[in-house]
């Protein structure tokens, strides 16, 4: 319980609905549980010496007491399910319930990972067929599909590369690989996992890769490119083709970030484009749960210039019958993880891809499109877009409209916690001063884009009508005040201990 104050208004800091709650430790006591037991019988020592000799240390809750607490800590949280979730780059998009009833089936959701192949024909068939549809898509030959994430399905494009290089007798000599100023951060850090040392490529004045540039670039020790298409400024590289000719003609390959897909799906085939290899991921486009720390999955789509190269399993269909593949060719890099993928995004993402069939698919990267173009037009009035003309899924802004407003962009970011809502993603890209990267999806309906620019406009009357002090004293309506985050992150308070009473 509190004394009453500005910041907590009644007398136990509640304010109505939103209830305040401590830790579970200042809660529930050391010295005792919420469960009986009977006392154990002596069984020995079983555990070779390696038996617990102190308490645990866990705090003894009730049951009531227990479900409140937590059901109290998830109602401090945003989420999808409770507004937007405006962050661009990371595509936070609604995940159909459809998909989690599809991925809770008997047969899926229990799948042992060693089951014999005879008693999973089902499983094999549909990762084979999700495989058949991301090839069809992407208009390439080959699909790995047991890159667990993102990151790791870059890791094994980029794997493959080097593979066909060395098979080449090129890989004392290939060492470099390019990537724009833009670049997600996976992309170099990926390329050095790979032992590449990475060069940079400016952006001209459009956000897009400056061609002339990466030309002058080029030469016999290039590895590959790594570039993002949409990039990660919400645009088109529109040079993609050309970008793709000139790094084949220098000996390289070509490597998409297939982070921002969902903006071309059904709509562009990257193998079109001149692209190698190509990461999706499922969690973006195609609605599988994103972020809580996975399991997530990133298939790797590769043209017929590395397919050789592939890791191992993969599945094959034989005489009617679905088999895994595990012994890996003499050209494959070997293997990327134990088991094959991760099946409860599988079912996800297929049970999406179904639901919408190929013309569905197309009309969620238009209808992407045309949110973010929304946003862009509205906000436009009072905000300040980072670059002329119209953006694909996500639409970017500087923080030029706040200058000499005393108002920042973290200021900015914080007052609209107070507005209910989620920041978008802030200072990123780090080519964009200021920048503040704004990405819709196509879960949104026009009624709810409305109401978030309606209060995005307000902020940016606000700020430059003087109201500097309030924005720095944002978010006042959060259950907890301004954070440091960079303490906070670089010095976490990982273990509690209780408070001692003095006289």
């Amino acid at each position: 319980m509190t004394t009453p104050s500005p910041n907590h208004p009644t007398f136990t800091g509640n304010k109505a609905l939103q209830i305040e709650e401590a830790l579970s430790f200042e809660i529930g006591g050391l010295d005792r549980t919420g469960v009986d037991f009977p006392p154990a019988e002596d069984l020995g020592d079983r555990l070779g010496g390696l038996g617990r000799d102190s308490e645990i240390g866990l705090p003894g809750l009730s049951e009531p007491e227990t479900v409140r607490h937590f059901v109290r800590l998830s109602q401090k949280n945003y989420a999808i399910d409770m507004g937007p979730f405006p962050l661009g780059s990371c595509t936070m998009k609604h995940n159909p319930r459809l998909n989690e009833k599809i991925a809770r089936l008997p047969g899926f959701a229990d799948l042992p990972p060693l089951a014999p192949q005879s008693c999973v024909q089902g499983a094999l068939e549909l990762i084979d067929m999700l495989a058949h549809w991301l090839k069809e898509l992407t208009g390439m030959p080959a699909v790995a599909m047991s890159p667990k994430a993102g990151a790791h399905g870059e890791l094994c494009g980029m794997m493959a590369i080097k593979a066909a290089i060395e098979a080449r007798g090129e890989g004392a000599k290939r060492t470099r690989v390019l990537a724009p100023e833009s670049a997600h951060g996976t992309n170099p850090a990926t390329a050095v996992q790979c032992g590449f040392t990475v060069e940079e490529i400016p952006a001209d004045a459009t956000g897009r890769v400056d061609l002339a540039a990466l030309k002058e670039k080029l030469g016999d020790d290039v590895a590959a490119i790594m570039v993002t298409n949409p990039n990660t400024c919400g645009l088109f590289e529109r040079d993609i083709r050309a970008i793709a000719d000139a790094v084949h003609d220098a000996g390289g390959y070509f490597y998409c970030d297939g982070a921002n897909f969902n903006a071309i799906a059904g709509k562009v085939r990257p193998g079109d484009l001149g692209v190698d290899a190509m990461h999706i991921n499922l969690h973006k486009t195609f609605s599988t749960p994103h972020g809580g720390g996975g399991p997530g999955a990133g298939p790797t789509v590769l043209a017929a210039a590395l397919e050789t190269f592939a890791p191992v399993p993969f599945v094959v269909r034989r005489d009617g019958e679905y088999h895994l593949v595990e012994t890996q060719s003499a050209e494959s890099f070997g293997r990327m993880t134990a088991f094959h993928g991760q099946m409860g995004m599988f079912t996800r993402a297929l049970a999406y891809m179904m639901s919408h069939g190929v013309d569905g698919v197309r009309q969620v990267a238009e209808d992407a499109v045309l949110n973010a173009n929304y946003v862009l037009a509205r906000l436009k009035t009072e905000m300040t877009p980072a670059f002329d003309g119209y953006c694909m899924h996500e639409a970017l802004f500087d923080d030029r409209f706040l200058k000499d407003t005393g108002v920042e962009t973290i200021d900015f970011a914080k007052a609209m916690i107070d507005e209910g809502y989620h920041p978008m993603t802030m200072y990123f890209p780090l080519v964009v001063h200021g920048a503040m990267l704004i990405e819709p999806t196509e879960s949104e309906s026009k009624r709810e884009l409305d109401l978030f620019c309606d209060a995005l406009l307000s902020l940016a009357k606000r700020a430059k009508s003087g109201e500097a002090e309030a924005f720095k004293a944002a978010p006042v309506y959060a259950p907890r005040r301004r954070l440091d985050e960079t303490a906070a992150a670089r010095k976490p308070v990982l273990r509690w201990t209780p408070v001692i009473a003095t006289e």
